[in-house]
C-alpha cells in the first residue's frame, strides 16, 4: 500500500454507451488483458473508487476513451455524440464530486460547435479541461480553420490534453508491421508529430495563452529538445520559428507519466521541462493503477518533486485550489 499523498491522475479513460472501441480498434490487446479493460471502461463506481482509495488516488480527471469522436465521419452525429459523452461524464460525476472531475469530448468536424459544446462543459458542468484524441478524421489541430478553438481555450483558460487517436490508414511506416501500431509505437509518434506541428505552424506564437498537456511522459519529446532546436536551427525548409522549439514547448506544455512507470525517463522530463511541469497519471484501466501509484512512491526523485508531481502541479494547471 503506497504512502496516501492525495494525488492526481489525469488520464483516467472510461466510455460513454455508444463510443466503446470496437474490436478493430483494439485489436492488439492480447484478449485476456482486453476483456479486463472492457469490463473497467464503462464502471465509474465501486469499483473504480475502491481501486484509487487504494492506489492513493484523491482525485481522477476522466475523459472518454480514443477514438471517442475524432473518428466519426457524419458531423451531425460526432456532434451529438459528444454532447452525449459529456452529459453522461456529467452524471457519474455528481456521484462522487470529490473524487472526480471530468475532461470535455468535442466534435472538431464542426469547430463552431466544439466551441459551444467547450464552453457549455467549463460554464455549465464544470469540466477542468479538454481532451481530444488525436487527429479529427486525419485533419491536425494546426489547420487554420480551427483557430476559433483555439481562441475559445484561451479565453476559458483550459487545458487541451492531446491524447493520442486512431492513427491514418496512409502511413506506409507501419505497413507490414501491425506490431508496431497503437499504444506500442504508431501513436507515440503520431501524437508527438501532432504537438510538433502546432510548434511549427507557429501556433502557439499566434495564441500566447494556450495551454498542452501530453500523456506518456510527453511522447519522448522532453528527450529530443537540445535535437530539436539544433536541426531547427540549420534547416532552410519550412517556416522560420521566432524562437527555439524547446522554448516554446516549455512555454505551453506539461506532460504526465500517463503508461510510463520509469525512473529513467521520469529524471529526463524533470531535468528536461522543470519540475513544475511533469504531473502524475496512470492511463487506467489500459495500465495497471496499482504498479502505477507503487512505483511514484518509490521513484528515485527528491519528496519535493514527488510531491509536486503528484499533486500540485495539476491542482495549478487544473485550477483546482
Amino acid at each position: 500500500m503506497p504512502r496516501i499523498l492525495n494525488k492526481i491522475a489525469l488520464e483516467e479513460h472510461f466510455s460513454a454507451p455508444g463510443l466503446e472501441p470496437t474490436i478493430n480498434e483494439v485489436a492488439f490487446f492480447d484478449p485476456g488483458v482486453l476483456a479486463g479493460i472492457e469490463a473497467a471502461l464503462p464502471e465509474l463506481a465501486e469499483q473504480r473508487l475502491l481501486a484509487m482509495d487504494r492506489a492513493g488516488i484523491a482525485i481522477a480527471v476522466l475523459s472518454q476513451t480514443a477514438p471517442g469522436v475524432q473518428s466519426i465521419r457524419d458531423q451531425a452525429l460526432a456532434v451529438e455524440l459528444a454532447q452525449r459523452v459529456n452529459d453522461f461524464l456529467h452524471t457519474r460525476m455528481a456521484l462522487a464530486p470529490a473524487r472526480f472531475r471530468g475532461f470535455a469530448c468535442v466534435a472538431l468536424q464542426d469547430v463552431d460547435a466544439a466551441c459551444n459544446e467547450l464552453k457549455r462543459c467549463i460554464q455549465e458542468l464544470g469540466f477542468v479541461g479538454v481532451l481530444v484524441n488525436g487527429a479529427t478524421n486525419g485533419v491536425y489541430l494546426d489547420e487554420p480553420h480551427f483557430a476559433p478553438f483555439w481562441h475559445v481555450l484561451e479565453q476559458l483558460d483550459v487545458p487541451l490534453y492531446l491524447h493520442p487517436g486512431l492513427v491514418s490508414e496512409r502511413d506506409e511506416a507501419f505497413r507490414g508491421h501491425p506490431e508496431l501500431e497503437g499504444a506500442v509505437w504508431s501513436w507515440t509518434c503520431d501524437t508527438a508529430t501532432h504537438l510538433l506541428r502546432l510548434v511549427f505552424a507557429q501556433l502557439l506564437d499566434r495564441h500566447p495563452r494556450a495551454r498542452l498537456i501530453l500523456g506518456h511522459m510527453g511522447e519522448t519529446l522532453p528527450y529530443m529538445l537540445w535535437r530539436l532546436d539544433s536541426r531547427a536551427a540549420v534547416t532552410t525548409v519550412g517556416r522560420a520559428l521566432i524562437r527555439p522549439p524547446s522554448e516554446t514547448l516549455k512555454r505551453h506544455l506539461t506532460v504526465t507519466t500517463s503508461g510510463v512507470c520509469a525512473d529513467a525517463p521520469l529524471r529526463c522530463a524533470l531535468e528536461a521541462m522543470g519540475d513544475h511541469a511533469v504531473m502524475f497519471s496512470t492511463d487506467y484501466p489500459y495500465e495497471d493503477i496499482q504498479l502505477a501509484a507503487d512505483w511514484i512512491e518509490q521513484a528515485a526523485i527528491t519528496e519535493d518533486q514527488r510531491i509536486r508531481v503528484c499533486c500540485t502541479n495539476a491542482r495549478r494547471v487544473l485550477r483546482l485550489g
